[in-house]
């Protein structure tokens, strides 16, 4: 924050939660609270749970630092609850978290702004687990969790439809499969920081995120330089679309067979993971932005009637 007579403010780091990625949230919060404690900020942890704004009336922060990921944390809920409470927070507002957490909708928006996608259609898990609902490669997901949490990847030789588990939704997305390498850039503010390539030996799911060695990340990104200016011309296109504040990160699909035609949007992430294997804070430190001046900005770029 730099040298300053003014009490540093109080900060509430927002982690947990009661949402599938509980998780991968307290291990997002906790290296925030310590990165933010060796800045000079006074911090107090919060487990957010039903008891949440009186948490907060008794912790009275000056700002919310939202480490929450998926449902109530991620999708405009507690944005609209520290709206009602008047206390600053940092990442996006009400209307472009849940918008964001929105996989369908968010494609909507993509497409409004010109920015590609593959094609997908809402459907009931019901007719998923009955029928092919789209030929086959497809890709069968939550339209409004995070993290891969539920992803199902059906392939060209599949001979039924999946078996998705009891505790998918009732309404699922399935997208086309988008062949290719998995990219991705953040967006901190009005700038684009780099591109990731994310390597893995199979799909990049939960445990290929935030399993140590799960994944081998390339920063920045070994693409023509082509690829990689468009990865942060879309990223930054797409977090102005959707209303972002803060920080975002959005993951891309590149085919390199079809060049610059072969990227495409999957979706943007409104609060990215923090952790030791997260993507956020290792762009920021490929250019030069500690996860303790991430925080910091954070927390100063915060304020209600996001």
């Amino acid at each position: 924050m730099g040298q300053s007579s003014r009490t540093p403010p109080k900060v509430a780091v927002l982690m947990g939660g009661p949402s599938a990625e509980r998780e991968v949230s307290l291990s997002s919060g906790k290296p925030c609270a310590a990165a933010l404690r060796d800045e000079g900020f006074e911090v107090v942890e919060v487990d957010a749970g039903r008891d949440l704004a009186m948490r907060l009336a008794e912790i009275a922060p000056d700002v919310v630092l939202n480490c929450l990921h998926g449902r109530w944390g991620e999708d405009g809920v507690v944005q609209g609850l520290l709206e009602w409470m008047g206390i600053a927070y940092t990442h996006s507002g009400v209307l472009a978290s849940a918008l964001a957490m929105d996989k369908q909708r968010t494609k909507e928006t993509y497409v409004a702004a010109g920015l590609p996608v593959v094609p997908s259609v809402l459907a009931r898990a019901v007719d998923v687990r009955e029928r092919h609902v789209m030929p086959p490669p497809y890709v069968v997901k939550p339209n409004n969790e995070g993290s891969s949490v539920g992803v199902y990847l059906v392939h060209d030789a599949a001979n039924g439809p999946p078996q998705l588990s009891d505790d998918m939704p009732e309404e699922v997305m399935v997208e086309a499969f988008a062949p290719g390498r998995e990219l991705t850039t953040t967006v901190m503010g009005s700038r684009a920081l780099t591109v990731t390539d994310i390597i893995t030996d199979g799909w990049y799911d939960y445990d290929a995120k935030y399993k140590p060695g799960g994944s081998r990340h390339v920063v920045p990104a070994d693409i023509p330089q082509e690829i990689f200016d468009l990865c942060l011309d879309y990223a930054l296109r797409a977090h102005k679309a959707l209303g972002c504040r803060g920080v975002s990160r959005t993951d891309f699909r590149w085919d390199e067979s079809k060049g610059a035609a072969g990227l495409i949007l999957l979706e943007t992430n409104t609060q990215p993971g923090m952790t030791a294997t997260s993507l956020t804070p290792e762009q920021a430190a490929a250019e030069g932005i500690s996860l303790g001046q991430l925080c910091a900005w954070l927390v100063e770029d915060a304020s209600c009637d996001r």
